[in-house]
């Protein structure tokens, strides 16, 4: 086992999306913990759900690695965090190499990330349609900034041993190894719909053998011994660990957290934060659940799928007349995303908590991207005029978007007003990662005391 600071670690990058870093990533995670090592899964960004494929191949909390909404310099401590008693960490990254917050230079990419960490990264390369010409693509990617150090290159979607021969004989000037091929093979089965891949609390088994495919396919193509020897071959970290502040003792009340296949969206730290505030964390399924965990005394629904479950969570009316009761009775709410759907009226037709005066309905319109915010109104979470970066990610609109007390003023990419603050409840779209603001789970906690 290695100390904290100086664990074995990977990037795994890419020129552009739909390269292969899943594939590739998710199938070294398995592969190197089916050797018996403890692998410490990791994704750069904000995205939820290729973290839940991580876990199931590592048997760890997938964990986030987004620098614009934790900023630069939490990076190293959380990866730390997260990696504590590994062997070797894997870090997914995100988009393409470079490519980060629109606008912001670098800030956000996986290429800062992979600086931060002082990680080598392997580059994913979708060859199935170039041969001597990924050597010209390598040698640009590798040379764009030298302080990102490409230590190696997988080959994706080669066509025939012919096809790999001209791609190893162009590699071989660049000065960037090879150190896995890939043939082109029929989809593992991880399908997509309108949010990027279905998360695995909805397709377990499914999913299960989509992570053992991967890694089969990994280990079939791949160098291990050679990436972890890449892995280790990374500096120490000066950073100290991140840790949640411990500011709660005594008696705990229950913080009843949603969960099920319908609320798959939250982050490790968040769970992490709460307990160290002082509350017994609880998960429930709203799907399955007809009452809420008993001495709930706050309750935090984060993001998923409601829209895809509108019919069964609307059945289950025993659960929707609690979570009402506790919000109207002015106990702490934090919702977010999925959380404020399943808090409307209403969503595509079907009823749902009705604790705003809202409607919810699906929308052929993606919103997605970073946000700057402040806090309008006093919450739960926070006091007015606190700053918060954010992510939104939906394909839903909801009627009216703000209440009489908005929970957040967003700056781009239009100046609005968007969420509800009422009573003990924050309901908003916005994704936040409390890690960067850890006194939003204390101020939580504290309220679920004296409500």
């Amino acid at each position: 086992m290695s100390s904290p600071s100086s664990v074995p670690r990977l990037v795994v990058a890419a020129p552009s999306s739909g390269s292969g870093k899943t594939t590739v990533a998710t199938g070294l995670m398995a592969a190197f913990a089916g050797r018996g090592l403890a692998v410490s899964p990791h994704k750069v960004g904000p995205d939820y759900i290729d973290p839940g494929y991580h876990a199931l191949a590592t048997g760890r909390a997938g964990r986030n690695l987004d620098a614009y909404l934790c900023g630069p310099e939490l990076i190293a401590p959380l990866f730390l965090h997260g990696a504590h008693g590994c062997d070797l960490a894997v870090v997914e990254g995100v988009m393409g190499l470079y490519d980060g917050a629109a606008g912001e230079g670098e800030l956000a990419s996986t290429a800062q990330v992979a600086k931060l960490l002082r990680a080598p990264v392997v580059l994913v390369v979708d060859a199935s349609s170039q041969s001597r010409s990924v050597a010209a693509l390598v040698h640009g990617f590798a040379s764009w900034d030298p302080e990102v150090r490409i230590g190696g290159v997988i080959l994706n979607k080669v066509a025939s041993d012919r096809h790999e021969e001209l791609l190893r004989d162009a590699l071989d000037a660049s000065g960037v190894p090879v150190l896995g091929v890939l043939r082109r093979a029929a989809r593992i089965g991880t399908p997509s719909r309108h949010l990027g891949l279905v998360p695995v609390a909805e397709r377990r088994a499914e999913a299960v053998e989509a992570v053992a495919a991967m890694a089969e396919q990994v280990r079939q193509g791949c160098d291990l011994d050679a990436l972890y020897a890449l892995a280790r071959s990374a500096g120490a970290l000066p950073e100290a660990p991140w840790e949640p502040p411990v500011s709660g003792t005594g008696a705990r009340d229950v913080v009843a957290v949603a969960g099920g296949p319908a609320f798959t969206f939250s982050y490790a730290e968040h769970g992490e934060l709460l307990t160290a505030a002082g509350a017994e964390v609880v998960v429930f399924d709203p799907l399955r659940d007809e009452r809420l965990p008993d001495g709930t005394a706050g309750l935090v629904i984060g993001g998923g799928f409601p829209e895809v479950y509108a019919a069964e969570l609307s059945a289950n009316e025993p659960l929707r007349k609690a979570v009402t009761e506790l919000a109207l009775g002015g106990a702490p709410v934090a919702a977010e995303c999925a959380g404020l759907l399943y808090l409307c009226r209403e969503l595509d037709g079907q009823p749902m908590c009705g604790v705003f005066d809202a409607s919810a309905r699906m929308s052929e319109r993606l919103t997605l991207g970073y946000r700057d915010a402040v806090a309008v109104s006093d919450s739960v979470l926070a006091v007015a005029g606190t700053r918060m970066r954010g992510h939104e990610f939906h394909r839903t609109v909801v009627e009216p978007a703000a209440g009489a007390a908005p929970a957040w003023g967003v700056r781009a990419p239009v100046r609005r007003v968007e969420g509800f603050v009422q009573q003990g409840v924050h309901a908003s779209y916005l994704h936040t990662h409390w890690a960067a603001a850890p006194g939003a789970a204390r101020r939580f906690v504290e309220r679920c005391r004296t409500s």
